[in-house]
């Protein structure tokens, strides 16, 4: 602890990752130190994403109307994290409610990319990704609805877990993971090696008797051999650069050198995912955080502002709330289809490899992204990862290579509902081919 807290000290200014140190944890450590035990996470240090309750620790969701907001109690999933010996080091900034793939608000400001600080670290976990890239934090959780954990892990070149929608539990989270949200806003794990991951899933997940056999927390890779793999570089939304490109190629063969059957394959309907994200999610995370701003709207900062603004402007009568719950229920029947489509498909097929989006980390700032001749809006270029949000399948960051920048870049595992250990064996096959986290030069 007390070499985390003086690495907090010295870089934290430059980073802005870690928003709030608790005042307690070196006390903490000192405490369990005194004390035997044999929990799973004894005396480990971890961060927490500004979005989930802590008790007795700031959490404002970047938001000047709960900059001063101190919860009564602990979220479930933190919870779990401190009965298993966990000692809460701090909390790690996010964009305002959580919104965009850019970590910055009017409560602690901007955070920047450990690897380039002139680069985002993604959003909305891109605090809790920059701590655990600099080693500021061991580990720690954030929130995933659009790739909120996987994006910021492969601008920063960590490993980050979107579990199975409604795996880990969501509550204590904000914005709430209400109505449609449910389908696809998830609480996971973020460090720097997959075995940790798998660590901290241990305590944060419900159990489940879906998963491949075995107790160990990763299975051996031999039990993976034979297992079919399908990677896609084009989903039909976005276009990926070249250097992402060749590093989900280059994670295909790794897995096809470790005996895994791989080819490139179109899994059914990855083409629809962002199209039925904005369907699905858009208008219930509008209506959530309409709510949580009622009476405080001149906090709102420049995203969530606009976000009001619409909702101000959209007609509140019987007729447009029928005429805005049909395409709800159309989209909620097309994804189910869908998704009873790709699962039928893997069956034969239990892994998926993808991009995590189209483009390595980004300037601060940017609202597109170049890749190739085209330049496409940063929502866009981000569908590989929305799709599997609206699907509810488990999906894992790892890190593979590097930009010619040297900016980091990583790939999704992605598999069934419940096989977070398979996806977990073939993320580590990824991770000890290419070595996986580096420290950040400087």
């Amino acid at each position: 602890m007390e070499a985390h807290l003086q690495r907090i000290e010295r870089l934290n200014p430059q980073l802005n990752a870690i928003v709030t140190v608790a005042e307690d944890a070196l006390e903490r450590a000192r405490q369990i130190q005194a004390t035997s035990s044999t929990s799973l996470l004894h005396g480990l240090p971890i961060t927490v994403k500004d979005t989930i309750d802590t008790a007795g620790l700031r959490t404002t969701a970047g938001s000047l109307a709960r900059a001063n907001r101190v919860p009564n109690e602990d979220a479930p999933a933190v919870a779990r994290l401190k009965a298993a010996g966990a000692i809460i080091l701090g909390k790690t900034n996010t964009p305002e409610m959580a919104i965009p793939y850019e970590t910055d608000n009017a409560v602690f400001g901007r955070t920047n990319n450990p690897h380039n600080p002139l680069m985002t670290p993604g959003g909305s976990s891109g605090g809790e990704a920059a701590a655990i890239a600099a080693c500021l934090s061991p580990a720690g959780i954030g929130s995933d609805l659009s790739g909120s954990i996987r994006v910021p892990a492969h601008f920063c070149g960590i490993a980050g877990l979107k579990p199975t929608t409604g795996r880990v539990p969501m509550e204590g989270h904000t914005p709430a993971a209400t109505g449609p949200l449910s389908l696809g806003a998830c609480i996971g794990p973020m460090a720097r090696h997959v075995e940790d991951l798998a660590l901290l899933f241990q305590v944060l997940a419900d159990p489940t008797q879906f998963e491949m056999g075995g107790t160990d927390l990763i299975p051996d890779p031999r039990e993976l051999r034979g297992l079919r793999v399908g990677w896609y570089v084009d989903d039909g939304v976005a276009p990926v650069s070249n250097e992402i490109q060749a590093a989900v190629q280059a994670a295909a063969r790794a897995l096809a050198d470790a005996g895994l059957e791989v080819s490139e394959a179109s899994p059914p309907g990855v083409s629809r995912g962002s199209h039925l994200w904005v369907e699905l999610f858009a208008a219930a995370a509008q209506k959530e955080i309409v709510a949580q701003y009622e009476g405080n709207e001149s906090d709102a900062g420049p995203q969530v502002a606009a976000l009001l603004n619409r909702s101000k402007k959209a007609k509140d009568t019987l007729e447009e709330r029928i005429a805005t719950a049909e395409p709800l229920a159309d989209a909620v029947l097309e994804r189910e289809r869908l998704r009873e489509d790709l699962l039928a498909w893997m069956k034969k097929t239990p892994l998926i490899l993808a991009p995590v989006g189209a483009t390595a980390a980004f300037k601060h700032g940017a609202d597109r992204a170049a890749v190739g001749d085209e330049s496409i809006s940063i929502f866009r270029a981000f569908s590989y990862s929305q799709t599997f949000n609206v699907l509810g399948l488990p999906s894992l960051a790892v890190p593979v290579a590097r930009t010619s920048a040297g900016m980091p870049i990583g790939v999704q595992v992605i598999g069934a509902p419940f096989e977070e250990r398979t996806v977990f064996a073939a993320a580590r096959v990824i991770e000890e081919a290419f070595g996986g986290w580096r420290m950040p030069e400087g």
